[in-house]
């Protein structure tokens, strides 16, 4: 058997070494065996890995589910429903987050529609509407309703 270099590896699997590195820190590869001269040897199943764990990245799945999936391979006991209910969840994970940027990107609309006649910097509504602490500032005390963003006012 004809082991593989670290720099094979990566160029096989479309992987930055120092990933791979991370990987075998992680959990997600195993430790590999090392020559005499204390270089990694890898055989072809750790770029079949590789592939896996960068195709699941892909779908939006996190190094800990990816984990998950690594160990439902390995553990004779699994079904098909076990991995299906891990994609499920993702999807739901997924549906979430489209939901969630839907919403930022109605605020940003909203913020920039009041944008659009306003000539000064210092009055354009974008600053306060990023501007979380200028509400809380106002609210405390109304004369601190003020983006830190503007410029000093002269007195």
């Amino acid at each position: 058997m004809r082991y593989l270099r670290i720099g094979e590896v990566a160029q096989r699997s479309h992987v930055g070494i120092e990933t791979i590195r991370y990987y075998e820190r992680q959990g997600l590869l195993a430790q590999p065996t090392r020559r005499p001269s204390g270089y990694r040897q890898y055989d072809d199943s750790v770029v079949a890995r590789l592939l896996f764990i960068r195709r699941a990245k892909e779908l939006g799945f996190t190094l800990s589910e990816i984990k998950e999936l690594l160990a439902l391979w390995f553990d004779v006991e699994t079904k098909c429903v076990h991995v299906r209910q891990r994609a499920e969840r993702k999807i739901a994970d997924i549906e979430d987050k489209i939901r969630s940027l839907q919403k930022m990107k109605r605020s940003l609309k909203t913020v920039i529609g009041t944008c659009s006649e306003k000539d000064s910097v210092s009055d354009c509504p974008l600053w306060f509407g990023l501007d979380e602490s200028e509400k809380s500032a106002a609210s405390v005390n109304p004369s601190n309703a003020r983006s830190p963003l503007t410029k000093p006012r002269k007195k």
